[in-house]
């Protein structure tokens, strides 16, 4: 089973969220929101925007749109801001209550961009927010460095594609800690396994042009690239000898 992911750029239209010499916290956040995203959709998670243009919905609007996608998780992307500029840095990840899977996945997120150089501030607990309280799955609020600190902004903006990728690896490793074990007695086939995500990225879209179901999950540092999932091992064989068939080398896993 796919899972799904709500991703929510905080703010938009004529919400400007926090500002600083020019920079609007509602662009990075859409920005990032798009890259997260894609990421997850090319390791196939079914992706839910609130919005993917500089438009505007209240929290409550955002919060239905997110129940009514029937979604497994929710993630909201932000910049962080203090009265007095350069005087904060760090991410910090906000949670309803630190417990659960939800604190889980944000304690995953803040640690992997801490290994980008960002300050962690830690898992906070925010009951009175709309979208983490109105929600009915598991939700985080990522505030990504401080908007208004110039080492932050500098860290965001060079390092963004990794910043995207450390966010979407914070999810991808809690969906996978937390798969049921159905989930894990699916037999896939796999092709190959990468530490570069370019090269799993090109096999991916030769097998999909190829037309295999043909998908790209993050285990253990490896992009691993795999095609199918089977509740029978025999389905799952038949697979395996149409690409190896097609000269592909493959082994069969769970």
């Amino acid at each position: 089973m796919a899972y799904t992911v709500v991703i929510d750029a905080g703010h938009g239209g004529s919400d400007f969220g926090a500002t600083y010499k020019g920079r609007m916290e509602k662009d990075d956040n859409l920005n990032l929101a798009l890259a997260v995203g894609e990421i997850l959709r090319q390791n196939g998670v079914n992706v839910y925007y609130t919005r993917t243009t500089d438009v505007y919905n209240t929290p409550f609007e955002k919060a239905v749109m997110a129940n009514n996608s029937g979604a497994d998780f929710f993630v909201s992307l932000h910049r962080n801001s203090v009265p007095e500029d350069n005087t904060s840095s760090g991410v910090e990840t906000l949670v309803y209550n630190d417990a659960g899977i939800k604190a889980e996945m944000a304690r995953n997120i803040n640690a992997n961009l801490a290994k980008l150089g960002f300050g962690n501030r830690g898992v906070i607990e925010r009951p009175n927010l709309v979208v983490l309280k109105r929600t009915k799955m598991p939700a985080v609020l990522v505030e990504t460095g401080f908007i208004n600190n110039d080492k932050d902004n500098e860290l965001f903006d060079s390092e963004f594609d990794n910043i995207a990728q450390a966010i979407a690896d914070g999810i991808l490793e809690t969906i996978r800690e937390n798969q049921s074990v159905s989930e894990h007695e699916l037999y896939r086939v796999q092709v190959g396994a990468y530490r570069d995500r370019s090269y799993a990225n090109r096999l991916v879209e030769q097998l999909q042009r190829e037309g295999y179901p043909a998908f790209l999950i993050l285990d253990n540092g490896l992009y691993k690239v795999q095609v199918g999932a089977f509740e029978n091992m025999d389905n799952a064989v038949k697979m395996e000898q149409r690409l190896r068939q097609d000269g592909y080398n493959t082994f069969i896993t769970t």
